[in-house]
């Protein structure tokens, strides 16, 4: 009797596939994305694997061209998501068929339902977009009307971030892992959608945080290990400072202590708190090029049961 392989959830940081210091461009974003595929595809021979990614630069790109055009009202954050979704997906997946020749892979539209009434809806906090110099972030805030907060040494457009609840297609997504299929799902945290007492979906203005849909993905999906890559190699406590020291196994009651940027790694952080808090397994942190070396433990930061 063949033994079950083990499910792996991937999620690939947008910053990871468009760095800050980097141009929005297409074939930057490409090369990345082959350095990703090049790392994750060496888990595929020995695991299932189910792939998200982070939208953060693409989808404030988008908004941006949108707003450059005012012959019409510019698209709102579901749409463009959705978006992204596909644009991401499809360089993705490209890249595992070039890497896994023969391998069944598919881009799933995830939408996920968030709450209406969510405070995060009254406080912006969620960085997307390129990064400016403060007297350029004030002046395109108040010619689009944005909100735009620090991140890291510039500023950045933030946006609503409402906690991510039903995944729609959760049960599609098991289908094609039970068929043998790579799938990339969730990108940017899914398309977020409210659902009304009638069951009549809506898209919101809103973009939910990849790490946090990430995490509820894979703990719903019964995942074995759920591996968050990003473009640092661990999870640094006193980041930023003379004393910082890269962690290599903690547990979530010890991160919870520390304090991680909102913008940055803090969502990475809590999301591998809330997996191993859900389902009493191991989820890692580390850089987009180590995959092999973080689940092996040889790399990055993991998070164990207490």
């Amino acid at each position: 009797m063949t033994t079950p392989r083990q499910l792996l959830v991937v999620a690939v940081g947008g910053n990871a596939l468009l760095r800050r210091d980097e141009p929005l461009e297409a074939a930057v974003q490409q090369a990345n994305v082959v350095r990703a595929i090049t790392s994750i595809a060496k888990l595929a021979d020995s695991y299932d694997l189910v792939l998200t990614h982070g939208n953060g630069p693409q989808v404030g790109l988008l908004a941006l061209q949108a707003a450059a055009y005012p012959q019409v009202k510019p698209y709102p954050l579901d749409v463009l998501g959705a978006e992204t979704e596909g644009m991401i997906g499809y360089l993705l997946e490209r890249s595992l068929r070039n890497a896994l020749p023969g391998r069944q892979t598919a881009t799933l539209l995830t939408q996920v339902v968030v709450d209406a009434s969510d405070p995060a809806f009254a406080h912006p906090t969620k960085p997307i977009g390129p990064t400016y110099a403060k007297q350029d972030a004030d002046r395109i805030a108040a010619e689009l009307g944005w909100f735009v907060a620090q991140d890291g040494h510039g500023y950045r457009r933030v946006v609503a971030s409402p906690e991510p609840h039903t995944i729609l297609e959760l049960a599609t997504i098991r289908l094609l892992v039970d068929a043998g299929v790579l799938v990339i799902c969730g990108g940017g945290g899914g398309i977020p959608v409210t659902s009304d007492e009638h069951g009549v979906l809506s898209g919101v203005e809103a973009v939910i945080d990849k790490d946090l849909s990430a995490a509820a993905l894979a703990a719903q999906l019964g995942a074995d290990f759920f591996l968050l890559l990003t473009d640092v190699p661990a999870v640094e406590r006193d980041w930023g400072t003379a004393a910082a020291h890269a962690l290599t196994t903690t547990t979530p009651d010890k991160l919870r202590l520390l304090h991680f940027e909102n913008g940055s790694m803090g969502p990475k952080v809590e999301a591998a708190c809330r997996f191993v808090d859900a389902t009493g397994r191991i989820a890692a942190i580390g850089a987009l090029d180590q995959a092999t070396a973080i689940v092996a433990g040889r790399a990055g930061t993991r998070v164990v049961p207490q």
